[in-house]
């Protein structure tokens, strides 16, 4: 069992792709600075704090809340950057790629919960 968020490696990798959102959104239009840019960065920055927070709770149904709230945050995102492609902010092989990084941190929350439920 994990002692801390940081001991998880799905907290890790959702630190990661922030980075990765971060340098990507940077590249977006100045004009979408506190639109698109803005939401697409809250929502993945919302992805490990929701994992953080809900790691420090005592009890496994609040932890679990948390995770889902993660999970909300990822389909969120996953929205936005949809949004981000079919205005031209991302090109295809960008949203593919991020996409799967994502699908992959969603799927490692789900299994996550998983194991809490048991």
């Amino acid at each position: 069992m994990a002692r801390t968020h940081k001991d998880l490696e799905v907290w890790r990798k959702a630190i990661d792709f922030v980075t990765v959102i971060y340098g990507t959104t940077g590249l977006f239009p100045k004009s979408e600075i506190y639109g698109l840019i803005s939401q697409i960065r809250r929502a993945a920055v919302s992805i490990p704090s929701n994992i953080a927070e809900g790691a420090t709770r005592k009890n496994k149904t609040e932890f679990k809340q948390f995770l889902y709230i993660a999970l909300s945050s990822a389909a969120e995102l996953e929205t936005q950057l949809t949004i981000a492609r079919n205005l031209g902010y991302l090109q295809e092989n960008e949203i593919i790629s991020l996409t799967d990084e994502l699908n992959t941190i969603s799927r490692m929350i789900q299994g996550l919960i998983k194991s809490i439920s048991r």
